[in-house]
């Protein structure tokens, strides 16, 4: 059986730990006609003006519409954006709340010259916006690291994401400038 397994994840390049898509950070109505995945780094603050200007026009009509559902997925371009990634998606039931929170106020915990002080004003930021997640605990979750890495490497093969956001519809890469006027565009051809 175990032989099995293994050749299984050989051929079709799956990682038994991580992947599952009960675990994907999602905006939206599951069985929606289009599909928005955004490959982000919560460092990248190109994904926070995304976050703070896009997302809400694009949340209000299409994703709370039904049209539409968005899958935030994890490119996190340095180790900073990896730890807040794994404090991100630790807690399943507030994870688009805290990914927006990150986003929304990334020039609070983004501060330091070390990884230790941003990890530690990272700490701060969400013992601050009351959180209830394990630091310690989601930081060393190699689980958690795994599947976000997974994300990128995904990312970069299938996509050939190789900057932050990078936005799919459809399974189809947005070329365009990254606004809302060009996203709509695309979105409208869609429905």
């Amino acid at each position: 059986m175990k032989k099995i397994l293994l050749i299984l994840i050989l051929l079709f390049n799956f990682s038994p730990s991580v992947g599952t898509e009960t675990n994907r950070i999602i905006s939206g109505n599951e069985s929606a006609k289009i599909t928005i995945i955004v490959y982000e780094s919560l460092t990248c603050s190109h994904c926070a003006d995304f976050h703070k200007k896009v997302y809400p026009q694009l949340k209000k009509e299409y994703i709370d519409t039904g049209l539409a559902k968005i899958e935030f997925r994890h490119f996190p371009l340095d180790i900073a954006a990896l730890n807040a990634s794994k404090i991100a998606q630790c807690k399943n039931d507030q994870s688009l709340e805290i990914l927006e929170s990150l986003y929304l106020n990334q020039q609070i915990w983004i501060k330091g010259n070390t990884i230790e002080e941003i990890n530690n004003n990272l700490r701060n930021f969400i013992k601050k916006e009351e959180f209830k997640v394990d630091f310690e605990k989601c930081l060393n979750n190699k689980e958690i690291e795994d599947f976000i890495l997974n994300d990128r490497i995904n990312g970069a093969k299938k996509f050939k994401v190789n900057a932050t956001p990078t936005i799919i519809i459809n399974n189809k890469k947005f070329e365009n400038s990254l606004n809302y006027k060009n996203l709509k565009k695309s979105l409208e051809k869609l429905i």
